[in-house]
């Protein structure tokens, strides 16, 4: 197989290419049973009517509205005012199919966008046409690319190359981005470009409905539409894309028939996500994922609303209030989070995007998680969302005057997606069932994490720079992938594997106990019939039993824990400390050959969260035996 042709793998976890039935999908499709197509017409707001900002030539009124934030917005511009336009090579994007680096094609289009960005929050800010020289040629920079779409995600063109080609506009998360961006820039500018050249505006608005709009409308074959669903995966993708085109129409088309269209289909689409995504909320994809998923959600229903005047809202449907209430849910304290999948354990929550959501489905808790968030930081305008950057600046001040407190339970289960969650006045527990086939997925069924003090000691290590492999039919051969490398054991020498037959069974879920079954997420090599993973937590000991029941004896029974901290291992205990917090984890020395595996660090995408090691602990069972019962006991202060 040539080199290139290994690429049509990639992106298997998104679903590309590779179709993958679902665990469980629920035609709700809350979008459309709200209004019938032939009503959604009658609905819309045309000629930008639903905009709630001020024009660009009401300077007082952006006073106003900036408030605080008007000279330090200048000010990011007038840094940049001498910025010199990158130009990506070819070679650039060919690097990725080269090597796997997406870097090198990513960061010097982002560094323009964040430019083009920047340019315009300061020429909103100032009103005086200082940043609009450089505005003109970001957007020239721009229209003259061949493609808005990252390296990585081109290989899905025809071509399946990643050379981007001009016959094929592919919409993808950064063509999607920067399509609102530009739209953003012609509704605010295009009458100051005018001024100028009437060529400026002209030929973003030809841009924006080349390379956006029609594709939009006549290309049903991008993946993440799932408009011909057939069981693939419908992940943050969606959400991310299709609020983005809909803005776009929103901004640039008032010819009633199109934009109907256009609303039209990305409900269809959006419905497709909201049918893939449980009922009780979770995001499968992690923490880090919240702000793509559940976050471009809610950008998404708050434009569908704007744009129809009030008619289609979602927000009072439970869903939609549970995918929200996600994000504090999974907050452990400190910065840290729970990070299933490709999710980091270090989290950098958006307080003005969870105040939005929390406003918008009315969640106490999530207003007042935002809160605490906003307390420790600063409002960014970093990146190329101009619309978050907008909406963050107007419920800033009530931000700033909402009560301080945590409502969020102690207990929380997510009986659909199988995610667990339970708090003490000292720990927190989190573990999961699932299946081995889940958006971003890592073979991790019944694994768990434990953070003490807002401490991590039991951990789950994340993920590590995306390369060219980690979304390819290689992603099980990194190591942070497999189970080995998760808080789970390894049966009779077999690991956990990929796909979603294997997934968890005889689940139990209540205050301070979870048990699975996890022996169908091995395969038959295992040669297990039953693995109960049993966890009981109280005030200062975390319990986990391994019950087990194996057809046959192959190889050895293996324990892993991964950890942050200095280990001693002693006769029946070992001792982890970890930012002077300690914790005892017992277990029978009669039974198992301790030792611990060092795992240095050399991506920074880890390092930056653990530091420059973490450790795995490996007890390895003295006896084979076709049935047993293994202990462990945690212990702490």
């Amino acid at each position: 197989m040539r080199p290139i042709k290994k690429l049509i793998f990639l992106f298997i976890v998104w679903g590309i290419y590779t179709p993958v039935t679902l665990y469980a999908y629920t035609e709700r499709n809350l979008l459309q049973n709200q209004i019938s197509e032939s009503e959604l017409k009658s609905t819309l707001l045309l000629n930008q009517s639903w905009v709630t900002y001020p024009a660009y030539e009401e300077r007082q009124k952006w006073d106003i509205f900036l408030g605080e934030y008007k000279d330090s917005l200048i000010h990011y511009g007038e840094q940049l005012l001498n910025y010199q336009w990158k130009t990506i090579p070819a070679t650039a994007y060919l690097e990725f199919e080269r090597s796997g680096d997406r870097e090198i094609m990513e960061t010097p289009f982002g560094e323009n966008n964040n430019a083009l960005m920047t340019f315009m929050l300061a020429e909103l800010a100032e009103g005086k046409g200082r940043f609009t020289d450089q505005l003109i040629n970001g957007v020239f920079h721009s229209c003259e690319m061949t493609s808005w779409a990252l390296a990585a995600h081109l290989i899905t063109q025809p071509t399946h190359r990643a050379l981007p080609t001009p016959e094929y506009q592919l919409i993808d998360l950064t063509a999607g981005d920067l399509g609102g961006l530009l739209s953003w820039i012609y509704y605010f500018m295009h009458k100051e470009f005018d001024k100028i050249d009437p060529e400026i505006s002209r030929r973003l608005q030809h841009e924006l409905e080349t390379r956006i709009m029609e594709p939009y409308l006549n290309n049903d074959n991008f993946w993440w539409m799932a408009i011909n669903y057939k069981g693939q995966m419908v992940n943050n993708w969606n959400p991310w894309c299709n609020s983005n085109a809909l803005m776009t129409f929103m901004l640039m088309e008032n010819n009633v028939d199109k934009l109907s269209q256009a609303v039209w289909k990305s409900m269809q689409s959006v419905d497709k996500y909201l049918n893939y995504v449980h009922a009780d909320g979770a995001c499968e994809e992690g923490p880090s994922y919240w702000g793509h998923a559940a976050g471009k959600a809610l950008d998404y229903l708050c434009l569908l609303k704007r744009i129809t005047g009030g008619r289609i809202d979602t927000f009072h449907e439970p869903q939609i209030r549970a995918m929200g209430e996600y994000i504090s849910r999974s907050y452990v304290g400190n910065g840290w989070v729970v990070n299933f999948a490709d999710a980091s354990a270090k989290g950098e929550a958006d307080a003005s995007l969870i105040y939005r959501y929390g406003c918008a489905v009315s969640s106490p808790e999530m207003k007042q998680f935002a809160s605490n968030l906003a307390k420790s930081k600063k409002l960014s305008f970093n990146g190329r969302d101009i619309f978050r950057s907008l909406e963050a600046i107007s419920v800033n001040e009530a931000l700033k005057q909402e009560t301080t407190s945590n409502q969020k339970p102690d207990y929380t289960w997510y009986p659909d997606t199988e995610v667990y969650f339970q708090k003490t006045k000292h720990a927190f527990f989190a573990s999961k069932g699932g299946y081995n086939d889940e958006s971003h997925n890592h073979n991790d069924i019944g694994t768990f994490s434990l953070w003490i003090d807002n401490t991590p000691f039991i951990i789950d290590a994340g993920v590590g720079t995306y390369t060219k492999q980690t979304f390819s039919n290689e992603r099980y051969s990194i190591w942070t992938m497999q189970s080995d490398f998760h808080n789970l054991p390894k049966i009779n020498g077999a690991s956990q594997q990929y796909g979603k037959q294997f997934k968890a069974s005889r689940i139990q879920a209540s205050p301070k106990h979870f048990s699975l079954d996890i022996s169908t997420a091995y395969p038959p090599e295992a040669g297990v019939k039953e693995w109960i993973r049993d966890y009981k937590l109280n005030e200062h000991t975390l319990i986990i039993t391994d019950k087990f029941r194996l057809t046959e004896i192959k190889g050895t029974n293996i324990i892993h824990f991964l950890t942050q901290g200095k280990i001693q291992i002693e006769k029946d205990f070992v001792k982890i400390n970890n930012n002077n917090t300690e914790i005892f984890l017992y277990f029978d020395p009669q039974a198992f050959e301790v030792s611990q595996d060092e795992i240095t660090l050399t991506d920074k995408r880890l390092s930056n969260v653990w530091g420059k090691r973490i450790f795995r602990l490996v007890f390895k069972a003295k006896e084979r035996t076709l049935q047993g019962k293994y202990l462990f006991k945690i212990k702490y202060q």
